[in-house]
């Protein structure tokens, strides 16, 4: 090959030209000497941010909806619908690593202006959609709680956004103890639910194994549908820093 061509892997892998979320691009210092542990920790952040996109409100309605319904058939569309949100997160880490890209900026690179476009009004509609599901879901949680009506309820997760834009702006490091405070919140408020409703361990063991009423059923096969669809991963991808002290 003339050495003035480009080789194939340059050629699939064009120069990045601007680096995924800039405003916390490099942000957070990782020591090259830190220890095993320190690093893990200084890492640990971003996955429990992708975490929280998993106990959304839409995650909570729907299984809820289903065990009221059906009991624990539906564990079966729920362990499912996770098995599909690892293997779309790890397809998203692996995108990251071998081109320095997130999923917008690869297709960006690599598709037809059209097809770009056509891409972007979908995803704009997919977010505007799954949005519009968290705030009506934060609402009605706040209204079950509290007793507030849906409007002041909406209004409150509005400025929980504008919070969490502001600590942005302060340093990643505060949005990340903020969720790890929710997410900690949760799994306390999850393990207490266990304690108190005494689940039966045969037949919760059972609802993981596939049942044909799923799809005989229209009702139940509507619930699976909601299950994973509000299962559904984001489809941001983490992207290695090109200096081995920063992540």
């Amino acid at each position: 090959m003339n050495e003035a061509e480009p080789s194939l892997e340059a050629a699939a892998r064009p120069p990045v030209r601007n680096a995924s979320l800039p405003e916390v691009n490099r942000s957070v210092v990782v020591p090259v000497t830190a220890s095993f542990w320190r690093k893990l920790f200084a890492f640990s952040g971003p996955g429990f941010l992708i975490a929280v996109g998993y106990m959304d409100p839409g995650n909570w309605a729907t299984d809820l909806a289903g065990g009221a319904q059906f009991g624990y058939t539906l564990m079966f569309v729920v362990l499912l619908s996770n098995f599909m949100a690892i293997l779309l997160q790890h397809l998203s880490i692996k995108l990251g690593v071998a081109t320095g890209r997130d999923l917008a900026q690869a297709c960006r690179d690599h598709y037809s202006t059209p097809t770009v476009w056509f891409l972007w009004i979908l995803c704009e509609i997919a977010i505007a959609a799954c949005d519009l599901a968290e705030v009506v879901g934060s609402a009605i949680a706040l209204q079950l709680l509290f007793g507030l009506p849906l409007v002041w309820g909406c209004i409150i997760t509005a400025v929980d956004v504008v919070a969490v834009l502001f600590l942005q702006s302060k340093g990643f490091r505060y949005i990340e103890t903020l969720v790890i405070t929710l997410i900690a919140t949760i799994a306390g408020a999850f393990t207490l639910e266990l304690i108190f409703s005494r689940p039966q361990l045969g037949p919760l063991l059972l609802g993981f194994l596939p049942s044909p009423e799923i799809i005989q059923n229209p009702n139940m096969l509507y619930v699976a549908i909601g299950i994973i669809g509000a299962t559904g991963p984001g489809t941001g991808t983490w992207r290695p820093s090109r200096t081995p002290t920063r992540c």
